[in-house]
C-alpha cells in the first residue's frame, strides 16, 4: 500500500513596523516583560484600536512579490478563544475578507521546479508570551509581544515531503527579508511556522486526517518534525489504525511529536467581523505606491548573478538565499577580484568563520575581503597565507595590506633565495627524487610541502613547482 503525502504550511511572520499593530507601543524585543503596554494591547475596556498604515503597506508588497490577488475590500475580524497570555479573549485578526488571496512561489527540490499555491496571506495582531518557571509550580505571563503585527501566510496543501515543505519556508523566508519587512529572526520568534500534514493513498483525491505540528523555529526542525509523522501516520495506517486529528508539539531532544491539543476548526473559534474596526478600502494608486518600491527578489538576483558574474547555478542559489550574503558578495565583487573566486570564499571560509552569525557580525567588508583575494592574484601572497591573513582581518577589523606588511608575510619569488632550498631539500631526499624521475609524479607535491614548510608558506608556488622540475629533469 503506497501512500501520498500532503503538506500545507501557516506561516507567521512578524513585521518589522517600530510600534504595534493598534497601539503606539514598542515592538522591540528582549524589553523587561511588561513594559511594552498600553490600555489598548492590554484589551483594557474602553480602549480603541487605531490601524497601523505600515502593516497593510507590507501585506500589499509581500502580496504583490508572490504574484498574489490584493483585495480592494477587505476586513479585520475577531477570532475567540481564551489563553492566558490573550488579555481580551480574542485575537483581532482577518477570517473571509483577508487582504491577500491566490499567489505563488517556485521552490527547486533535487533538480525539479513547482509551483507553491498561496491561498491567502492576512494581517493580524500576536500574543503574548508564557514563560514556565522550571521549579515552580506556576507560569509568568509577558504580555509585550501582545498586539505586535503578523503577517499569517497559508499555502495550498501542495507540499509533497518534507524536502520540498523546507524549500518553500526557506523561499518565504528569503522573500520576507529581500523586501525588508520581516528580520526572520526565528530564534526569537518573528518568524514562526505551524505545519498540518495528512497521508493517502497514492491516486486518492480526497485528503487524508490532519495533523498540526505548532510553533516550529527552525528549518531543520520543521524538515525533522514532518519526517517523524510521515514516519509515525504511515505506520499507523499500515497497522489499520486511524490518524487523530491534532495539535502536536515537536520535541527536538527526543526527536518525536507529542500530543498538545484536540485540532481546532474555524467554526470553533467563532468569527464576526470587529465592530471597533472600519472594512479597509484599497485604491489602486496605494497598490502602484508599493509596487513602485519592489527591490530585486531572489530569484531575479539569482539568475542576473549566473548572467552578469558567470556564477554556476550553485554559487548563486546559495549566495542569494540571503540578502545580506548577496550584497556582501556585489560590494566585493566591485574591489576588481575575481566574481567566482570571491564566492568561493563566502562559501568556505567566510560561513565556517560565522558559525551561523549574521554576517553583520563579520568585522571584515566586503572591499576588504576584495582587497585581499586582490592580493594573491597579483602573486603578492599566497592562497594559504591569504587564510592566515584573513583570520588575523576578522579578529583586527585591519585591511589585508596592512597585516601583510606588519607580519612581513608578502610572498617570496626570488628565484635565487626558492632555488638555493629547492637544491638543499633534494640533496636531503634522493631516493624521491629518483622516484619522480622513474614517474612517481605526485611526489612533486611533497617536495613543494617540504619548500613552504621551509619558508613558512611564503614562496611563490608556481615558481617553486617550475623550480623544482627543472633541477629534477634538467629541463
Amino acid at each position: 500500500m503506497e501512500f501520498e503525502t500532503v503538506i500545507g504550511l501557516e506561516i507567521h511572520a512578524q513585521l518589522k513596523t517600530a510600534s504595534k499593530i493598534f497601539c503606539g507601543c514598542s515592538t522591540a524585543f528582549g524589553s523587561p516583560p511588561n513594559t511594552h503596554t498600553c490600555p489598548v494591547c492590554l484589551g483594557m475596556p474602553g480602549a480603541l484600536p487605531v490601524l497601523n498604515k505600515k502593516v497593510v503597506d507590507f501585506a500589499i508588497k509581500m502580496g504583490l512579490a508572490t504574484g498574489s490577488n490584493i483585495n480592494r475590500f477587505n476586513q479585520f475580524a475577531r477570532k475567540n478563544y481564551f489563553y492566558p497570555d490573550l488579555p481580551k479573549g480574542y485575537q483581532t485578526s482577518q477570517f473571509d475578507l483577508p487582504i491577500v488571496e491566490h499567489g505563488k512561489v517556485e521552490i527547486e527540490v533535487d533538480g525539479r521546479t513547482r509551483e507553491i499555491g498561496i491561498t491567502r496571506m492576512h494581517m493580524e495582531e500576536d500574543a503574548g508570551k508564557l514563560l514556565h518557571a522550571e521549579n515552580d509550580p506556576f507560569s509568568y505571563v509577558d504580555l509585550n509581544r501582545t498586539g505586535t503585527p503578523l503577517l499569517e501566510i497559508v499555502s495550498e496543501p501542495d507540499m509533497r515531503s518534507p524536502q520540498e515543505a523546507y524549500a518553500y519556508l526557506k523561499k518565504l523566508h528569503a522573500i520576507l527579508r529581500y523586501l525588508d519587512i520581516c528580520d526572520g529572526n526565528m530564534q526569537e520568534g518573528s518568524f514562526r511556522c505551524d505545519a498540518n500534514i495528512s497521508l493517502r493513498r497514492v491516486g486518492q483525491q480526497e485528503l487524508g486526517i490532519r495533523t498540526e505540528l505548532k510553533n516550529m523555529n527552525s528549518f531543520k526542525n520543521v524538515q525533522a518534525a514532518l519526517e517523524y509523522e510521515v514516519r509515525r501516520q504511515r505506520d499507523l495506517l499500515l497497522d489499520g489504525h486511524k490518524v487523530v486529528q491534532q495539535t502536536l508539539l515537536w520535541d527536538a531532544d527526543m526527536c518525536r511529536t507529542e500530543p498538545m491539543r484536540g485540532k481546532e476548526d474555524a467554526h470553533d473559534y467563532r468569527y464576526f467581523p470587529c465592530p471597533d474596526l472600519i472594512p479597509i478600502e484599497i485604491s489602486e494608486e496605494w497598490i502602484e505606491e508599493i509596487r513602485a518600491t519592489l527591490p530585486e527578489l531572489p530569484d531575479a538576483r539569482k539568475d542576473r548573478f549566473r548572467q552578469d558574474y558567470g556564477l554556476p547555478e550553485y554559487d548563486s542559489a546559495f549566495l542569494t538565499d540571503d540578502k545580506s550574503l548577496a550584497d556582501f558578495f556585489e560590494e566585493s565583487v566591485r574591489s576588481g577580484a575575481d566574481a567566482k573566486k570571491i564566492s568561493n570564499w563566502i562559501m568556505t571560509e567566510l560561513v565556517r568563520e560565522l558559525k551561523g552569525e549574521n554576517i553583520g557580525c563579520c568585522r571584515t567588508s566586503p572591499a576588504q575581503l576584495g582587497k585581499l583575494l586582490l592580493l594573491v592574484e597579483k602573486g603578492v601572497i599566497s592562497g594559504k597565507i591569504a587564510k592566515k591573513v584573513f583570520q588575523d582581518m576578522l579578529q583586527s577589523g585591519k585591511d589585508p595590506e596592512i597585516i601583510v606588511k606588519e607580519k612581513n608575510l608578502g610572498q617570496v619569488s626570488d628565484e635565487k633565495e626558492i632555488l638555493k632550498i629547492v637544491e638543499q631539500i633534494l640533496a636531503e631526499n634522493p631516493v624521491q627524487v629518483e622516484e619522480i624521475r622513474g614517474g612517481k609524479e605526485k611526489l612533486m607535491s611533497f617536495f613543494v610541502g617540504q619548500l613552504m614548510q621551509k619558508m613558512k608558506g611564503k614562496a611563490n608556488p608556481a615558481m617553486a613547482n617550475d623550480l623544482f622540475r627543472r633541477a629534477i629533469f634538467g629541463k
